[in-house]
Protein backbone atom coordinates (compact mmCIF):
# COMPACT_ATOMS: atom_id res chain seq x y z
CA UNK A 1 0.00 0.00 0.00
CA UNK A 2 1.55 3.30 -1.02
CA UNK A 3 -0.27 5.10 1.81
CA UNK A 4 2.22 3.65 4.27
CA UNK A 5 4.59 6.48 3.37
CA UNK A 6 2.14 9.14 4.48
CA UNK A 7 1.38 10.14 8.07
CA UNK A 8 -2.38 10.15 8.52
CA UNK A 9 -2.36 11.29 12.12
CA UNK A 10 -2.32 14.72 13.71
CA UNK A 11 0.51 15.82 15.95
CA UNK A 12 0.13 14.67 19.57
CA UNK A 13 1.96 16.84 22.07
CA UNK A 14 0.30 15.66 25.27
CA UNK A 15 -0.51 12.26 26.71
CA UNK A 16 -4.02 13.30 27.75
CA UNK A 17 -6.49 15.97 26.62
CA UNK A 18 -6.12 19.52 27.87
CA UNK A 19 -8.97 21.75 29.04
CA UNK A 20 -8.17 25.47 28.87
CA UNK A 21 -10.47 27.54 31.08
CA UNK A 22 -10.78 31.28 30.50
CA UNK A 23 -11.25 33.56 33.53
CA UNK A 24 -12.10 37.25 33.74
CA UNK A 25 -14.69 39.99 33.68
CA UNK A 26 -16.46 40.86 30.41
CA UNK A 27 -14.51 43.07 27.95
CA UNK A 28 -11.13 41.70 29.07
CA UNK A 29 -10.25 40.00 25.80
CA UNK A 30 -11.08 36.42 26.77
CA UNK A 31 -12.73 35.56 23.46
CA UNK A 32 -9.92 37.30 21.56
CA UNK A 33 -7.40 35.11 23.40
CA UNK A 34 -9.55 31.98 22.94
CA UNK A 35 -9.82 32.43 19.19
CA UNK A 36 -6.14 33.25 18.67
CA UNK A 37 -5.01 30.35 20.84
CA UNK A 38 -7.34 27.93 19.06
CA UNK A 39 -6.06 29.13 15.68
CA UNK A 40 -2.43 28.74 16.74
CA UNK A 41 -2.82 25.24 18.20
CA UNK A 42 -4.70 23.99 15.14
CA UNK A 43 -2.02 25.49 12.89
CA UNK A 44 0.80 23.62 14.64
CA UNK A 45 -1.21 20.39 14.35
CA UNK A 46 -2.96 20.11 17.74
CA UNK A 47 -6.74 19.57 17.17
CA UNK A 48 -8.38 22.34 19.21
CA UNK A 49 -11.89 23.76 19.49
CA UNK A 50 -13.33 26.65 21.47
CA UNK A 51 -16.63 26.54 23.34
CA UNK A 52 -18.07 30.01 23.95
CA UNK A 53 -20.76 29.87 26.65
CA UNK A 54 -22.09 33.27 25.57
CA UNK A 55 -22.97 31.76 22.19
CA UNK A 56 -24.78 28.89 23.89
CA UNK A 57 -26.81 31.51 25.80
CA UNK A 58 -27.62 33.40 22.59
CA UNK A 59 -28.71 30.18 20.89
CA UNK A 60 -31.02 29.35 23.81
CA UNK A 61 -32.36 32.84 24.55
CA UNK A 62 -33.02 34.28 21.13
CA UNK A 63 -33.67 37.86 22.28
CA UNK A 64 -31.38 39.74 24.66
CA UNK A 65 -33.22 42.40 26.67
CA UNK A 66 -30.80 44.05 29.08
CA UNK A 67 -28.03 43.68 31.67
CA UNK A 68 -30.68 42.61 34.21
CA UNK A 69 -30.36 39.07 32.85
CA UNK A 70 -26.91 38.96 34.52
CA UNK A 71 -27.93 40.32 37.94
CA UNK A 72 -26.83 37.98 40.77
CA UNK A 73 -30.38 37.79 42.13
CA UNK A 74 -31.99 37.00 38.76
CA UNK A 75 -32.86 33.35 39.41
CA UNK A 76 -34.11 32.67 35.89
CA UNK A 77 -30.96 34.18 34.41
CA UNK A 78 -28.74 32.12 36.75
CA UNK A 79 -30.60 28.95 35.82
CA UNK A 80 -30.19 29.59 32.08
CA UNK A 81 -26.51 30.50 32.41
CA UNK A 82 -25.81 27.34 34.41
CA UNK A 83 -27.70 25.28 31.83
CA UNK A 84 -25.60 26.79 29.04
CA UNK A 85 -22.34 26.15 30.91
CA UNK A 86 -23.29 22.49 31.45
CA UNK A 87 -24.27 22.11 27.80
CA UNK A 88 -20.89 23.53 26.77
CA UNK A 89 -19.04 21.17 29.13
CA UNK A 90 -20.96 18.21 27.73
CA UNK A 91 -19.82 19.25 24.25
CA UNK A 92 -16.26 19.59 25.58
CA UNK A 93 -16.46 16.01 26.83
CA UNK A 94 -17.81 14.79 23.50
CA UNK A 95 -15.07 16.62 21.55
CA UNK A 96 -12.20 15.37 23.71
CA UNK A 97 -13.47 11.84 24.32
CA UNK A 98 -15.33 10.93 21.12
CA UNK A 99 -14.08 13.25 18.37
CA UNK A 100 -10.33 12.86 18.96
CA UNK A 101 -9.84 16.46 20.05
CA UNK A 102 -6.67 17.24 22.00
CA UNK A 103 -7.46 20.67 23.45
CA UNK A 104 -10.77 22.36 24.34
CA UNK A 105 -11.01 26.06 25.22
CA UNK A 106 -13.88 26.81 27.61
CA UNK A 107 -14.62 30.50 27.07
CA UNK A 108 -16.73 32.03 29.84
CA UNK A 109 -16.26 34.47 32.74
CA UNK A 110 -15.69 31.74 35.37
CA UNK A 111 -15.17 34.54 37.89
CA UNK A 112 -15.88 32.60 41.11
CA UNK A 113 -13.65 30.06 42.79
CA UNK A 114 -16.67 27.80 43.21
CA UNK A 115 -17.31 27.73 39.44
CA UNK A 116 -13.64 27.05 38.73
CA UNK A 117 -13.57 24.19 41.27
CA UNK A 118 -16.58 22.62 39.52
CA UNK A 119 -14.83 22.80 36.16
CA UNK A 120 -11.58 21.47 37.63
CA UNK A 121 -13.42 18.46 39.10
CA UNK A 122 -15.08 17.93 35.72
CA UNK A 123 -11.60 17.79 34.19
CA UNK A 124 -10.32 15.37 36.81
CA UNK A 125 -13.29 13.04 36.39
CA UNK A 126 -12.68 12.84 32.66
CA UNK A 127 -8.90 12.59 32.76
CA UNK A 128 -8.11 16.07 31.43
CA UNK A 129 -5.29 18.38 32.40
CA UNK A 130 -6.86 21.74 33.26
CA UNK A 131 -5.07 25.01 32.59
CA UNK A 132 -6.59 28.39 33.53
CA UNK A 133 -6.00 31.58 31.54
CA UNK A 134 -7.07 34.73 33.37
CA UNK A 135 -7.14 38.15 31.73
CA UNK A 136 -7.06 41.00 34.25
CA UNK A 137 -7.46 44.55 32.99
CA UNK A 138 -7.84 47.76 35.00
CA UNK A 139 -6.89 50.19 32.24
CA UNK A 140 -10.13 52.06 31.40
CA UNK A 141 -8.92 52.95 27.90
CA UNK A 142 -8.31 49.29 27.02
CA UNK A 143 -11.71 48.28 28.40
CA UNK A 144 -13.47 51.08 26.51
CA UNK A 145 -11.71 50.16 23.27
CA UNK A 146 -12.69 46.52 23.68
CA UNK A 147 -16.32 47.44 24.23
CA UNK A 148 -16.35 49.58 21.08
CA UNK A 149 -14.49 47.07 18.87
CA UNK A 150 -16.14 43.87 19.98
CA UNK A 151 -19.18 44.09 22.18
CA UNK A 152 -21.02 46.78 20.25
CA UNK A 153 -20.92 44.47 17.24
CA UNK A 154 -22.38 41.62 19.28
CA UNK A 155 -25.74 40.12 18.29
CA UNK A 156 -26.94 41.21 21.76
CA UNK A 157 -26.89 44.85 20.61
CA UNK A 158 -27.88 44.59 16.98
CA UNK A 159 -30.93 46.83 17.50
CA UNK A 160 -29.29 49.30 19.93
CA UNK A 161 -27.55 52.60 19.45
CA UNK A 162 -23.86 52.69 20.40
CA UNK A 163 -24.36 54.82 23.53
CA UNK A 164 -27.24 52.68 24.76
CA UNK A 165 -25.29 49.49 24.11
CA UNK A 166 -22.16 50.78 25.85
CA UNK A 167 -24.17 51.83 28.91
CA UNK A 168 -25.90 48.46 29.12
CA UNK A 169 -22.64 46.59 28.76
CA UNK A 170 -20.94 48.60 31.51
CA UNK A 171 -23.83 47.65 33.79
CA UNK A 172 -23.38 44.01 32.74
CA UNK A 173 -19.75 44.19 33.88
CA UNK A 174 -20.88 45.56 37.25
CA UNK A 175 -23.07 42.48 37.70
CA UNK A 176 -19.93 40.35 37.94
CA UNK A 177 -17.63 42.63 39.94
CA UNK A 178 -18.89 41.93 43.47
CA UNK A 179 -18.56 38.16 43.11
CA UNK A 180 -15.30 38.19 41.11
CA UNK A 181 -12.51 36.20 42.77
CA UNK A 182 -9.23 36.47 40.91
CA UNK A 183 -6.73 33.60 40.78
CA UNK A 184 -4.66 33.86 43.96
CA UNK A 185 -1.00 32.86 44.42
CA UNK A 186 -1.79 31.20 47.76
CA UNK A 187 -5.39 30.01 47.49
CA UNK A 188 -4.84 28.63 43.97
CA UNK A 189 -1.22 27.55 44.33
CA UNK A 190 -2.03 23.99 43.22
CA UNK A 191 -3.65 25.06 39.93
CA UNK A 192 -1.89 25.42 36.58
CA UNK A 193 -2.49 28.90 35.17
CA UNK A 194 -1.24 32.04 33.49
CA UNK A 195 -2.50 35.42 34.61
CA UNK A 196 -2.26 38.18 31.99
CA UNK A 197 -2.32 41.75 33.31
CA UNK A 198 -3.42 44.67 31.11
CA UNK A 199 -3.10 42.83 27.77
CA UNK A 200 0.49 41.77 28.33
CA UNK A 201 2.00 44.42 30.59
CA UNK A 202 2.96 41.63 33.01
CA UNK A 203 2.31 37.93 33.61
CA UNK A 204 2.06 35.46 36.45
CA UNK A 205 2.63 31.81 35.56
CA UNK A 206 2.02 28.95 37.99
CA UNK A 207 2.66 25.19 37.79
CA UNK A 208 3.13 24.58 34.06
CA UNK A 209 2.68 20.81 33.89
CA UNK A 210 3.60 19.66 30.37
CA UNK A 211 4.80 20.55 26.90
CA UNK A 212 1.45 21.77 25.57
CA UNK A 213 0.97 24.12 28.55
CA UNK A 214 4.45 25.54 28.02
CA UNK A 215 3.63 26.15 24.34
CA UNK A 216 0.42 27.92 25.37
CA UNK A 217 2.28 30.14 27.85
CA UNK A 218 4.97 31.00 25.31
CA UNK A 219 2.37 31.93 22.70
CA UNK A 220 0.25 34.04 25.07
CA UNK A 221 3.31 35.96 26.21
CA UNK A 222 4.05 36.99 22.61
CA UNK A 223 0.69 38.25 21.30
CA UNK A 224 -0.38 41.89 21.51
CA UNK A 225 -3.24 44.12 20.36
CA UNK A 226 -1.30 47.07 18.91
CA UNK A 227 -2.74 48.10 15.50
CA UNK A 228 -0.39 47.08 12.67
CA UNK A 229 -0.12 45.71 9.15
CA UNK A 230 1.65 42.59 7.92
CA UNK A 231 2.56 42.49 4.22
CA UNK A 232 3.17 39.11 2.61
CA UNK A 233 4.49 38.61 -0.91
CA UNK A 234 6.58 36.23 -2.94
CA UNK A 235 9.85 37.26 -4.56
CA UNK A 236 9.73 38.63 -8.07
CA UNK A 237 9.68 36.16 -10.93
CA UNK A 238 12.92 34.13 -11.00
CA UNK A 239 14.87 32.57 -13.86
CA UNK A 240 13.64 29.11 -12.82
CA UNK A 241 10.03 30.37 -12.66
CA UNK A 242 10.36 31.16 -16.36
CA UNK A 243 11.38 27.55 -17.04
CA UNK A 244 8.67 26.02 -14.83
CA UNK A 245 11.24 24.49 -12.49
CA UNK A 246 10.73 24.22 -8.74
CA UNK A 247 13.14 25.25 -5.98
CA UNK A 248 16.69 26.13 -6.81
CA UNK A 249 18.46 29.40 -6.01
CA UNK A 250 18.50 31.55 -9.11
CA UNK A 251 18.15 35.30 -9.33
CA UNK A 252 15.33 37.44 -10.68
CA UNK A 253 14.21 37.56 -14.28
CA UNK A 254 13.70 40.87 -16.09
CA UNK A 255 10.03 40.90 -15.01
CA UNK A 256 11.05 39.96 -11.48
CA UNK A 257 13.31 43.01 -11.27
CA UNK A 258 10.48 45.24 -12.49
CA UNK A 259 8.27 43.80 -9.74
CA UNK A 260 10.93 44.61 -7.14
CA UNK A 261 10.86 48.26 -8.26
CA UNK A 262 7.05 48.31 -8.20
CA UNK A 263 7.09 46.77 -4.72
CA UNK A 264 9.47 49.51 -3.53
CA UNK A 265 7.07 52.18 -4.80
CA UNK A 266 4.07 50.46 -3.24
CA UNK A 267 5.72 50.04 0.17
CA UNK A 268 6.94 53.63 0.15
CA UNK A 269 3.35 54.80 -0.42
CA UNK A 270 2.10 52.82 2.58
CA UNK A 271 3.99 55.04 5.05
CA UNK A 272 4.11 52.19 7.56
CA UNK A 273 5.84 53.30 10.75
CA UNK A 274 9.09 51.47 11.57
CA UNK A 275 8.45 48.83 8.90
CA UNK A 276 10.67 45.75 9.20
CA UNK A 277 11.56 43.75 6.10
CA UNK A 278 12.30 40.02 6.27
CA UNK A 279 13.54 37.74 3.48
CA UNK A 280 14.76 34.19 3.12
CA UNK A 281 18.44 33.48 2.43
CA UNK A 282 17.75 32.79 -1.23
CA UNK A 283 18.90 35.11 -4.03
CA UNK A 284 15.46 35.85 -5.45
CA UNK A 285 14.04 37.22 -2.17
CA UNK A 286 17.22 39.13 -1.34
CA UNK A 287 17.28 40.78 -4.78
CA UNK A 288 13.61 41.72 -4.36
CA UNK A 289 14.33 43.31 -0.97
CA UNK A 290 17.43 45.20 -2.13
CA UNK A 291 15.30 47.20 -4.56
CA UNK A 292 13.48 48.68 -1.55
CA UNK A 293 16.59 50.54 -0.45
CA UNK A 294 15.95 49.85 3.24
CA UNK A 295 17.56 47.51 5.79
CA UNK A 296 16.27 43.94 5.79
CA UNK A 297 16.79 40.76 7.78
CA UNK A 298 17.51 37.34 6.27
CA UNK A 299 15.81 34.32 7.87
CA UNK A 300 16.98 30.84 6.96
CA UNK A 301 13.64 29.42 8.19
CA UNK A 302 11.90 31.46 5.45
CA UNK A 303 13.67 29.47 2.72
CA UNK A 304 11.37 27.68 0.28
CA UNK A 305 10.22 24.13 0.99
CA UNK A 306 13.04 21.68 0.31
CA UNK A 307 12.06 19.54 -2.67
CA UNK A 308 14.93 17.12 -2.05
CA UNK A 309 15.78 15.00 -5.11
CA UNK A 310 13.17 16.95 -7.10
CA UNK A 311 14.90 20.34 -6.78
CA UNK A 312 15.06 22.27 -10.05
CA UNK A 313 12.86 19.74 -11.87
CA UNK A 314 9.61 20.46 -13.71
CA UNK A 315 6.46 18.67 -12.57
CA UNK A 316 6.45 16.76 -15.85
CA UNK A 317 9.98 15.50 -15.10
CA UNK A 318 8.97 14.50 -11.57
CA UNK A 319 6.01 12.54 -12.95
CA UNK A 320 8.31 10.82 -15.47
CA UNK A 321 11.23 9.99 -13.17
CA UNK A 322 9.38 9.54 -9.83
CA UNK A 323 5.85 8.34 -10.71
CA UNK A 324 5.29 6.80 -7.25
CA UNK A 325 6.29 10.02 -5.49
CA UNK A 326 4.08 12.00 -7.86
CA UNK A 327 1.10 9.78 -6.95
CA UNK A 328 1.85 9.98 -3.22
CA UNK A 329 1.88 13.76 -3.33
CA UNK A 330 -1.49 13.76 -5.07
CA UNK A 331 -2.93 11.69 -2.22
CA UNK A 332 -1.96 14.01 0.63
CA UNK A 333 -0.21 17.17 -0.43
CA UNK A 334 0.05 18.54 3.12
CA UNK A 335 1.82 15.53 4.67
CA UNK A 336 3.73 14.29 1.63
CA UNK A 337 7.50 14.65 2.10
CA UNK A 338 9.84 14.90 -0.89
CA UNK A 339 12.61 12.25 -0.80
CA UNK A 340 15.48 13.88 1.14
CA UNK A 341 13.26 16.97 1.40
CA UNK A 342 10.33 18.42 3.34
CA UNK A 343 6.54 18.32 3.57
CA UNK A 344 4.17 21.22 4.21
CA UNK A 345 3.72 19.73 7.68
CA UNK A 346 7.48 20.00 8.22
CA UNK A 347 7.40 23.55 6.92
CA UNK A 348 4.74 24.62 9.42
CA UNK A 349 6.93 23.39 12.29
CA UNK A 350 9.93 25.21 10.80
CA UNK A 351 7.95 28.45 10.50
CA UNK A 352 6.63 28.58 14.06
CA UNK A 353 9.39 31.00 15.19
CA UNK A 354 8.36 33.33 12.35
CA UNK A 355 4.75 33.31 13.52
CA UNK A 356 5.85 34.03 17.10
CA UNK A 357 7.97 36.94 15.94
CA UNK A 358 5.18 38.27 13.68
CA UNK A 359 2.91 38.26 16.74
CA UNK A 360 5.52 40.21 18.71
CA UNK A 361 6.24 42.81 16.01
CA UNK A 362 4.22 45.68 14.59
CA UNK A 363 4.55 46.52 10.86
CA UNK A 364 6.40 43.84 8.87
CA UNK A 365 6.94 43.00 5.18
CA UNK A 366 7.79 39.32 4.57
CA UNK A 367 9.26 38.56 1.13
CA UNK A 368 9.21 34.80 0.82
CA UNK A 369 8.21 31.84 -1.39
CA UNK A 370 4.97 30.17 -2.46
CA UNK A 371 4.90 27.25 0.02
CA UNK A 372 6.15 29.46 2.85
CA UNK A 373 3.56 32.14 2.10
CA UNK A 374 0.81 29.50 2.05
CA UNK A 375 1.81 28.33 5.52
CA UNK A 376 1.90 31.85 6.95
CA UNK A 377 -1.38 32.76 5.26
CA UNK A 378 -3.08 29.63 6.59
CA UNK A 379 -2.26 30.76 10.12
CA UNK A 380 -3.80 34.20 9.68
CA UNK A 381 -6.81 32.92 7.71
CA UNK A 382 -7.40 30.00 10.10
CA UNK A 383 -7.34 27.49 7.26
CA UNK A 384 -7.17 23.73 7.96
CA UNK A 385 -4.20 21.63 6.88
CA UNK A 386 -6.15 20.08 3.99
CA UNK A 387 -6.68 23.51 2.39
CA UNK A 388 -3.27 25.01 3.17
CA UNK A 389 -1.38 23.66 0.10
CA UNK A 390 -4.02 25.10 -2.24
CA UNK A 391 -4.11 28.70 -0.98
CA UNK A 392 -3.65 31.14 -3.83
CA UNK A 393 -0.35 33.02 -3.59
CA UNK A 394 0.45 34.28 -7.10
CA UNK A 395 3.61 36.09 -8.11
CA UNK A 396 3.70 39.89 -8.09
CA UNK A 397 0.82 40.17 -5.61
CA UNK A 398 1.02 41.72 -2.14
CA UNK A 399 -1.35 40.66 0.63
CA UNK A 400 -1.86 43.28 3.32
CA UNK A 401 -3.08 41.68 6.56
CA UNK A 402 -4.60 43.82 9.29
CA UNK A 403 -5.39 41.97 12.53
CA UNK A 404 -8.80 42.88 13.97
CA UNK A 405 -10.78 41.79 17.03
CA UNK A 406 -11.51 38.17 16.17
CA UNK A 407 -9.51 37.60 13.02
CA UNK A 408 -7.84 39.51 10.23
CA UNK A 409 -8.73 41.69 7.24
CA UNK A 410 -6.83 41.21 3.99
CA UNK A 411 -6.29 43.34 0.91
CA UNK A 412 -4.91 41.69 -2.21
CA UNK A 413 -2.91 44.09 -4.41
CA UNK A 414 -1.60 42.94 -7.80
CA UNK A 415 1.36 44.97 -9.07
CA UNK A 416 1.20 44.95 -12.87
CA UNK A 417 4.84 45.08 -13.96
CA UNK A 418 3.94 45.16 -17.66
CA UNK A 419 2.35 48.60 -17.46
CA UNK A 420 4.46 51.68 -18.20
CA UNK A 421 3.24 53.22 -14.96
CA UNK A 422 2.73 50.83 -12.08
CA UNK A 423 -0.88 49.70 -12.10
CA UNK A 424 -2.53 48.14 -9.09
CA UNK A 425 -5.73 46.20 -9.06
CA UNK A 426 -8.29 47.67 -6.71
CA UNK A 427 -7.57 46.26 -3.24
CA UNK A 428 -10.12 43.74 -2.03
CA UNK A 429 -11.15 44.13 1.61
CA UNK A 430 -11.99 40.74 3.07
CA UNK A 431 -13.19 39.85 6.57
CA UNK A 432 -11.08 36.82 7.48
CA UNK A 433 -13.50 35.88 10.23
CA UNK A 434 -15.49 34.69 7.20
CA UNK A 435 -12.73 33.54 4.85
CA UNK A 436 -13.67 34.06 1.20
CA UNK A 437 -13.70 31.27 -1.32
CA UNK A 438 -11.53 33.39 -3.60
CA UNK A 439 -8.75 32.94 -1.05
CA UNK A 440 -8.61 29.37 -2.31
CA UNK A 441 -7.75 28.15 -5.75
CA UNK A 442 -8.42 24.74 -7.20
CA UNK A 443 -5.23 23.54 -8.85
CA UNK A 444 -3.90 20.12 -9.75
CA UNK A 445 -2.52 18.44 -6.61
CA UNK A 446 0.97 18.21 -8.14
CA UNK A 447 1.40 21.97 -8.48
Amino acid sequence: MITKYISLFSVCMTNCPTLIVMVGLPARGKTYISKKLTRYLNWIGVPTKEFNVGQYRRDLVKTYKSFEFFLPDNEEGLKIRKQCALAALNDVRRYLCEENGHVAVFDATNTTRERRETIYKFGEENGYKTFFVESVCVDPEVIAANIVQVKLGSPDYVDCGSDEAAEDFMKRIECYKNSYETLDENLDKDLSYIKIMDVGRSYLVNRVMDHIQSRIVYYLMNIHVTPRSIYLCRHGESELNLKGRIGGDTGLSHRGKKFAKSLAQFINEQNSKDLKVWTSQMKRTIQTAEALGVPYEQWKVLNEIDAGVCEEMTYEEIQEHYPLEFALRDQDKYRYRYPKGESYEDLVQRLEPVIMELERQENVLVICHQAVMRCLLAYFLDKPAEQLPYLKCPLHTVLKLTPVAYGCKVESIFLNVEAVNTHRDKPQNVDISRPPEEALVTVPAHQ
